[in-house]
């Protein structure tokens, strides 16, 4: 973040400091200077503001203390009353902390964020260069799409991208406001749980290029429907600048109806090689590591074989939209060509495949619904090779009324995967246990995170060596905990 005094961020935030900034003179020698932002205390340092964010687990606003001890030089707020309480609680005087005070933190956050962006973007026309926003959303896919768009446009210039699935309306606008002056690349990605939401991400961050993925079955009791979904997801194309470009999914019907909704230039991609596609994968093939191989057609460039450099034929489509995300970011095809040869997965829980001990663990924990449960299980074979197939599912979340019958078809595909053992965690799961075991598969039953471990840790283990071990389930029912075990590398073999 570039540096700013107290006064700017009151005004770009909309807040009210504090009578004892006033009184200190902000912007004078000497006087604090914000260098970024943080929302959890914990990674506070010299210079952080401290956003004080009221959730559903914590108040933000009884961290304040403990983020002035990490260093930070002001915290934005929404109750002050709070604040001095806890900090005299803590044993630190109530006034000794400059504050920045607001209606609602959150929003103040998207205002900061926003009218950052706005200066850079500003900075950068001056010195006429450009700053390029590109975003994804879609209800698989989108952390890899993010990760490999993040590479290949880092190989070229500076570029600034979301950690981990900062995606929403506090993860959002803490990226962008991780932009410096030198950034030339801002990557996006933007999550939804409801209309609206990505609506408001985009009013932070207006785009110059928008790919929408696959409208698939994420967050079903938010939307009540699929084409509930595609509204919600369309968002992120009518959220684009007039010159932005929409980067659309030619093999979803509802992506690519959003063509109607572009500013200007569309984009489409392909994995199944449409050949109306702009960008399409054709001959794909998976290689004993089940990574993808094809012959990848990009415009205005002869058709390259390339070797993708993660496993799983599902990230074909991911790796066509990071492509056309940066030919519309402007891009040589050469240069998109060489970034995704050299590209892989870089966020933790997602398709990663390690070995521990005589194991062969999958790690796809971070999240699921029926599209990603789909993707990981038809994977597996590939994956798996000789080895015996187990899978560890925790329950799919945010299902709605859908959640009985893609658990029980998620024990169909479990069957069809050639596993050998399911193991399911969480009532909600229950319907995959019964028709995976219907199907033959061997299932167990498991009412929480903590009986998994302790059994895969007993002498009644299900697990051999040399299995192939797939985990996956929604990050709310604690399958990533399961894997984080498994792939520990201070256990024994």
């Amino acid at each position: 973040m570039t540096d700013r005094t107290l006064r700017e961020i009151a005004a770009m935030s909309g807040g009210v400091l504090t009578d004892s900034v006033q009184a200190a003179g902000d912007g004078a020698a000497g006087a604090p200077t914000v260098t970024d932002v943080v929302t959890d205390s914990r990674q506070a340092g010299q210079g952080s503001l401290f956003v004080a964010v009221v959730g559903e687990r914590t108040d933000g606003h009884r961290h304040v203390p403990a983020a002035a001890a990490q260093g930070a030089v002001a915290a934005l707020v929404s109750d002050v009353n709070a604040v001095r309480s806890a900090m005299a609680e803590a044993g630190r005087d109530p006034d000794s902390l400059p504050l920045v005070v607001v209606p609602d933190t959150v929003e103040a956050l998207g205002g900061l964020a926003r009218a950052h962006l706005a200066r850079l973007r500003e900075q950068a026309a001056e010195r006429g260069q450009t700053l390029s926003v590109v975003a994804m959303t879609g209800s698989v896919g989108k952390t890899t799409t993010k990760d490999l768009t993040r590479q290949v446009l880092a190989a070229q210039a500076p570029t600034v991208a979301p950690v981990a699935s900062f995606n929403n309306e506090i993860g959002l606008p803490l990226t962008v406001l991780r932009a410096q002056p030198t950034t030339r690349y801002l990557v996006l990605e933007m999550g939804a749980s409801g209309p609206g939401h990505i609506d408001y991400l985009t009013s932070i961050a207006p785009l110059d290029a928008a790919a929408v993925l696959m409208i698939g079955h994420a967050h079903m009791g938010g939307f009540r429907s699929v084409d509930g979904v595609a509204r919600a997801k369309s968002e992120i194309v009518t959220g684009l600048l007039p010159t932005g470009v929409a980067v659309l999914n030619l093999d979803d019907p509802r992506a690519a109806a959003m063509r109607e909704l572009a500013p200007g230039r569309v984009l489409t991609f392909s994995a199944d090689g449409d050949p109306a596609a702009d960008l399409r994968a054709c001959d794909v093939e998976l290689d004993e590591q089940a990574h993808a191989v094809l012959d990848l057609h990009l415009p205005g460039a002869q058709p390259q074989r390339l070797r993708l450099g993660l496993p799983g034929r599902h990230n074909v489509a991911n790796a066509l939209a990071a492509a056309g995300l940066c030919l519309a970011a402007g891009l040589e095809p050469s240069h998109v060509v060489q970034g995704l040869a050299g590209a892989g997965m870089e966020s933790p829980h997602r398709m990663d495949v390690c070995e521990r001990g005589s194991l062969l663990v999958v790690d796809d924990s971070y999240n699921a619904n029926i599209d990603s449960m789909t993707a990981a299980l038809q994977a597996l074979p590939s994956l798996a090779g000789d080895r015996r197939r187990v899978v560890i599912i925790s329950e799919m979340l945010e299902l709605g009324s859908a959640s009985q019958a893609d658990h029980a078809r998620t024990g169909e595909l479990v069957a069809a995967a050639g596993a050998q053992v399911l193991v399911t965690i969480g009532q909600g799961a229950a319907p995959a246990a019964q028709a995976a075991g219907q199907a033959g598969v061997r299932t167990i039953e498991l009412p929480d995170v903590q009986s998994a471990i302790e059994l895969l840790d007993s002498d009644q283990s299900p697990l051999r060596p040399r299995d192939a071990v797939l985990v996956k389930g929604s990050n709310g029912s604690g399958a990533w905990r399961v894997a984080d075990h498994l792939t520990a590398t201070d256990k024994e073999d």
